[in-house]
């Protein structure tokens, strides 16, 4: 099985610059994981969304690699059934004329 969630939007703090240390900006968490489906023990994505979105949110990254690569290990210990994690984390605002994103996947 897939869980997909798209275009989880929060705002945090992140990044590296000064004002991104002080004021928040719109991060979009995209996620997709394979895992081993069964009844009695399944992956519920409301629980998965806030883990994302509480970490960011808590850690206040410097590095959106750095997020990616914590999240990783975070997800996997919650969910060991799964067996693969695609992550994306976009700044939509942190450039005036563009968006920038940063995704790694990770298969186990």
């Amino acid at each position: 099985m897939t869980i997909q969630i798209e275009n989880l939007t929060f705002d945090t703090i992140i990044g590296i610059l000064p004002e991104e240390r002080v004021v928040p900006q719109k991060v979009i968490v995209n996620v997709e994981l394979d895992y081993e489906y069964n009844k009695s023990i399944f992956i519920n994505y409301a629980t998965l969304a806030d883990l994302i979105q509480n970490d960011i949110k808590k850690s206040q990254y410097k590095l959106i690699e750095d997020a990616l690569l914590s999240l990783h290990l975070k997800i996997k210990k919650q969910f060991s059934q799964i067996s693969s994690i695609k992550l994306k984390i976009s700044k939509p605002t942190i450039l005036a004329h563009c968006g920038v994103s940063v995704s790694s996947t990770v298969n186990y």
